[in-house]
């Protein structure tokens, strides 16, 4: 009856945005790599790409791995060294990732989906005077232009509901009218 309630989602602020990459950032890196996951959960929650949730997903037990080698081995093990350089190096790496991937998916333009974007419309030339020519010469004709690339799409209008249930209408108050007419009842007033 009012038309398509859903818009466009809610934007964050810009202080919101940079909480939550502080905040995804500082998981994966404060706490020696055991949180690394973190960061990469939310890479492929944005992206939804099967590489990044399988970085994540192997993310998540070489953590555990390595932090298990640096509590199970004495201070003075080499390998204690390695697997705590790893840890960390896992943390700044997924903390790097994220970030990049996410300044840059949030600096890409989005367009929303749901409604259609309102029709562009081209200035229409007025009328003009070509140059003159001399008898016999055509000039060829101009290549048609390329739109701008990020020029937006053509506006196809979807079939609206409205239409329908106008159409709806019609059909009944036609009906209506009909069923008046047989009872008897002047089919002009009310």
């Amino acid at each position: 009856m009012y038309g398509n309630s859903a818009g466009p989602p809610p934007s964050r602020g810009a202080a919101t945005v940079i909480t939550l990459r502080v905040l995804y950032a500082a998981a994966g890196f404060l706490t020696c790599g055991l949180l690394a996951c973190v960061p990469l959960f939310r890479v492929a929650v944005l992206r939804g790409r099967w590489y990044d949730w399988t970085a994540a997903w192997v993310s998540l037990p070489l953590s555990i791995a390595c932090l298990a080698v640096v509590g199970s081995l004495p201070e003075t093990d080499h390998r204690t060294d390695a697997a705590l350089a790893a840890a960390l190096l896992l943390g700044a790496a997924a903390t790097a990732h994220f970030l990049v991937l996410d300044i840059r998916l949030h600096a890409a333009p989005r367009a929303f989906t749901g409604h259609p974007r309102p029709p562009v419309h081209a200035p229409v030339a007025g009328p003009h005077q070509g140059p003159a020519h001399p008898a016999g010469f055509h000039p060829p004709h101009p290549a048609a232009p390329h739109p701008h690339p990020y020029a937006p799409p053509p506006y196809h209008p979807a079939p609206a509901p409205l239409d329908q249930v106008r159409a709806e209408l019609d059909e009944l108050s036609d009906y209506l009218r009909r069923q008046e007419g047989r009872d008897g009842r002047p089919e002009g007033g009310r």
